[in-house]
């Protein structure tokens, strides 16, 4: 279903840089239909790499197959958009942390009753959403 006038090496390159993940060489083949031969494969990911030369971005292959990535000379560059201040939370939230760091496995009321006070709505779901604590569902029955 490939329209005519798509290039293998146009849908290569964009199902390379569109992808997180890496792309093995049989992926990249059965876009096309009939699939795609391993030699026209091969030269179209050898024209692909000459053309990304001299660029920020290289197409390489890797073990789990072949994807863009940024040459070494850009990371330094780049570094800066990706700067991660940390966020500063609040007393409450830190006293809450230390607990479940402290006494896991605990439920919302050993918190409270810990804290002496109640623990806002929204701190758990946050903590759930981070990744930082499992918050087991209500069984239904």
């Amino acid at each position: 279903m490939n329209k005519p006038d798509l290039s293998a090496d146009a849908l290569i390159e964009a199902a390379l840089l569109t992808q997180a993940e890496p792309l093995s060489e049989r992926a990249l083949r059965q876009l096309f239909d009939p699939p795609l031969s391993a030699d026209k494969l091969i030269d179209v990911l050898a024209t692909l790499q000459v053309r990304w030369q001299g660029r920020a971005l290289q197409l390489l292959q890797t073990a789990e197959g072949w994807r863009f990535q940024l040459v070494q000379a850009a990371f330094a560059e780049l570094a800066q958009l990706h700067e991660h201040k940390a966020p500063r939370y609040s007393r409450a939230v830190l006293e809450t942390l230390a607990i479940i760091a402290y006494q896991q496995p605990v439920t919302r009321g050993d918190i409270e009753a810990i804290r002496g006070v109640q623990v806002s709505t929204p701190v758990m779901p946050t903590f759930a959403d981070r990744g930082w604590l499992e918050v087991s569902g209500r069984s239904d029955g």
